[in-house]
């Protein structure tokens, strides 16, 4: 019971949800749609109504051949044998002679009543004979104890829901169709077919009568000796063909209902697998938001091969991101504090001690401490300051074609022209397939060209003066690598991964505070952002006594995608 209880939760929440409600709407818009056009262009109605007229038409050929064969001239009448006349074919006669004149021959109601009494009363049809001029001689609708109809009484009005029903019937099957009208017994050339009829011709007609109702009539003429001595007329009732077309349509309504049963479960199963998922995913976004405590995993859906699993795949690497930049914040956080509490605790120190010293010498050394403090603070805040901006200034600037060639020459030129306090020069050397190639990349040309400064900086700052920094730039497959060597005294084993690290610096030959440890942090994020990889290793020298390779620089390696 527990299983029927959580799946009736299940769908009553789908039952609400608003994706879920769009989606069975509209394919239940598409299926009714799709079941309206059927019953309104239904080829099932016309083709029933050809069938009719044709078999109507058939019907009324053998009922006017024989009444013209079978007739006799007794007295102005036409004898007929009802028995013999069920036997003919159309066109066939039987008996008779034609020694008689056309003038001979009139129609006389009372011989052909009991006919139509005889032939019509089991087709369910109405039967009506007009003479040359058009006018009634006989209507098997006012015979007595022939047909009896079961039409609604005259004085009755029809309710509110009948009315409905007739109007939706006659827009269904009104289309182009005439408008049936019951005529004057003198008026029967006002019907188009009794008109062809009474010239020779036979013709069917399709109308609509004010019910809505479908009526075919059909006409032929009454022939004796190749003369014209009347029209038949044979309709059928109101309902005839309507009771079919309205089963055909029930029929099409109970498999469109069936259908939309199934449509319906399909979309509810179609919704629950996007629905529920898309509703677990902004669920865990929201605590994400709220960020109670610790971390909130997002739904994993990427083993689905569709947007939902794209989406969970995009939301987890967000989410990762995001935290993995919440985090390194805190810690930037931290060790800013930490820096600046050194420096801060010197000055307050140096500060303190200042009113008591004895003489000019301890003053002076005083004075120089908080004069080195001060450029220490001022030389953090400038680096942390250009660190935190960093991030989002590489998030607001659009990334665009950076000629490396250019750019690098740019930066060798004015390390040369200046060399920062150091008397050592930079060789550039470009390794390409010809001296026109270019070495381009996408992104910021002042953030690559601070890094590429920052790594020359160092490079110098480490060699002797009179020594060569050599900077190269190569193409390695689908990336550009920036190669930066020094003759500097290497980089220690265990400083090789932490030289990246914010607020590390291993300067021995220089004083203490002289650098601040953000240069080396701030390029690797700079080259992070570009999609880069950034690393230092020792280049080998020449064996020493013992054979173990001895080092003759430092290396820093840079790479960056290539255009």
């Amino acid at each position: 019971m527990n299983w029927l209880k959580r799946a009736g939760q299940f769908f009553f929440a789908l039952s609400f949800s608003s994706l879920t409600r769009r989606i069975v709407s509209l394919n239940l818009a598409g299926l009714v749609a799709l079941v309206a056009s059927i019953l309104y262009l239904s080829q099932f109605r016309a083709g029933l109504i050809d069938a009719r007229a044709q078999s109507l038409l058939v019907q009324a050929e053998i009922i006017a051949g024989a009444i013209a064969a079978s007739a006799t001239v007794q007295t102005n009448a036409i004898t007929i044998d009802p028995d013999r006349l069920l036997d003919l074919k159309p066109g066939e006669t039987y008996g008779g002679s034609d020694e008689y004149s056309p003038l001979d021959f009139p129609i006389n109601p009372e011989r052909v009543a009991p006919v139509l009494r005889t032939l019509i009363s089991p087709t369910k049809t109405r039967a009506r004979i007009y003479d040359p001029n058009g006018s009634l001689l006989v209507d098997s609708r006012n015979l007595e104890n022939v047909l009896r109809y079961n039409l609604p009484p005259p004085a009755e009005k029809p309710g509110i829901v009948e009315r409905g029903m007739v109007a939706v019937r006659t827009w269904l099957n009104r289309g182009d169709l005439p408008l049936y009208r019951e005529l004057g017994p003198e008026n029967g050339n006002g019907y188009a077919e009794v008109g062809d009829a009474l010239q020779g011709q036979k013709r069917s007609m399709v109308r609509v009568n004010a019910r809505g109702e479908v009526i075919v009539s059909v006409a032929v003429p009454v022939l004796r000796s190749r003369a014209i001595h009347g029209a038949l007329m044979l309709s059928t009732q109101g309902d005839d063909i309507d009771q079919m077309v309205t089963a055909e349509r029930l029929a099409i309504l109970k498999v469109g209902g069936v259908a939309a049963t199934v449509m319906i479960m399909l979309s509810l199963l179609l919704a629950s697998t996007i629905a529920g998922p898309v509703r677990r995913l902004a669920d865990s976004a929201e605590r994400v938001r709220r960020r109670i405590k610790a971390r909130i995993e997002i739904p994993d859906f990427t083993r689905r091969r569709d947007e939902i699993g794209h989406l969970s795949g995009a939301l987890r690497d967000m989410t990762s991101a995001l935290y993995s930049r919440i985090e390194a914040i805190e810690m930037f956080a931290a060790d800013v504090a930490h820096e600046l509490k050194n420096p801060l605790t010197s000055l307050r120190s140096a500060v303190e001690t200042l009113p008591l010293a004895r003489n000019e010498t301890s003053r002076a050394r005083l004075l120089e401490v908080i004069e080195h403090d001060v450029k220490r603070l001022d030389r953090l805040i400038s680096d942390i300051s250009d660190a935190s901006r960093l991030d989002a200034e590489l998030q607001r600037q659009d990334a665009i074609p950076v000629d490396l060639r250019r750019l690098l020459t740019t930066l060798v030129s004015v390390a040369n022209e200046t060399k920062l306090g150091h008397d050592v020069a930079v060789e550039t050397r470009f390794e390409g397939r010809s001296p026109t190639d270019t070495f381009a990349v996408s992104g910021h040309d002042s953030r690559l060209g601070q890094v590429v400064s920052n790594l020359l900086s160092n490079a110098q700052s480490f060699s002797e003066a009179g020594n060569k920094v050599r900077l190269t730039c190569r193409r390695v497959r689908s990336e550009i690598e920036i190669v930066v060597d020094d003759d500097g005294p290497g980089i220690r084993d265990d400083a090789l991964e932490r030289i990246f690290e914010r607020f590390y610096t291993d300067r021995p030959h220089q004083g203490f505070g002289q650098n601040s440890g953000l240069g080396l942090s701030i390029s690797k994020q700079i080259v992070d952002a570009h999609g880069g990889r950034i690393w230092a290793e020792n280049r080998a020298g020449p064996l020493d006594d013992e054979g173990v390779p001895t080092v003759s620089g430092a290396r820093f390696v840079v790479r960056l995608p290539a255009l």
